[in-house]
């Protein structure tokens, strides 16, 4: 599973990023709200974690600017504030839950773990005859399925949750790799290429194509 954390204390954000990898979720981290809303607008997210309070934007506002875009990832908010009213307005403006700081860290998965169930994200995606299997990390068609490495499998994921949209070179590496890896855009070339040999093998009527000098995107016959 595939999070979002924008949390502005970047000790916590560390923290809070540190458990949720531990317990093989995959996080990214924004400490601004706008460099959040730019990473969830451009999509692969099963969940966000949304401090209220940040910099840039609030959370309040990138939650606001999600569900305007149509946007229906589930979002928990994290704030030191408890009143009622912004319970209320978290809720009006479309958050799945709430968790009041401080908190323990066992709540918090329990609330990611219901958050991701509430939100769909633990059914297999799937676009055309194409479905990622979580379980066996495999990419399928049909009866035939294909092995995925950990980074085959995060690149395929982006693809399929947004097919027909295009990620440059450098958004795969942030998105993919991370923002800290060492990774080149060879690396990207290359992973594509895995991939398109796998889509090959399956006999799919998918393929990943590239738009020369902007990017790469997953095309389905429908």
């Amino acid at each position: 599973m595939r999070l979002l954390l924008a949390e502005d204390e970047k000790a916590m954000a560390e923290a809070v990023a540190d458990i949720l990898s531990y317990h093989q979720y995959h996080v990214d981290t924004a400490l601004r709200g706008d460099d959040a809303l730019q990473m969830v607008l451009a999509g692969g997210y099963d969940g966000v974690i949304l401090d209220v309070m940040m910099p840039g934007l609030d959370g309040l506002q990138v939650l606001s600017r999600m569900r305007e875009q149509g946007l229906r990832t589930p979002v928990l908010l994290l704030t030191a504030k408890g009143e009622v009213e912004d319970k209320v307005a978290g809720f009006e403006m479309g958050a799945d839950d709430y968790l009041v700081k401080p908190f323990a860290m066992a709540e918090l998965l329990v609330r990611v773990k219901a958050l991701l169930r509430h939100g769909g994200a633990e059914e297999n995606l799937g676009a055309g005859c194409l479905r990622l299997d979580k379980t066996r990390a495999a990419l399928c068609c049909g009866a035939l399925s294909q092995p995925l490495s950990r980074l085959e499998y995060r690149l395929m994921e982006l693809f399929i949750s947004n097919p027909g949209r295009i990620y440059s070179a450098d958004a795969l590496l942030s998105r993919v790799w991370g923002m800290d890896s060492d990774a080149e855009i060879g690396t990207v070339w290359v992973y594509i290429s895995y991939l398109r040999k796998k889509l090959a093998s399956l006999g799919a009527a998918a393929a990943i194509r590239s738009k020369r000098g902007v990017g790469y995107y997953l095309e389905v016959e429908k």
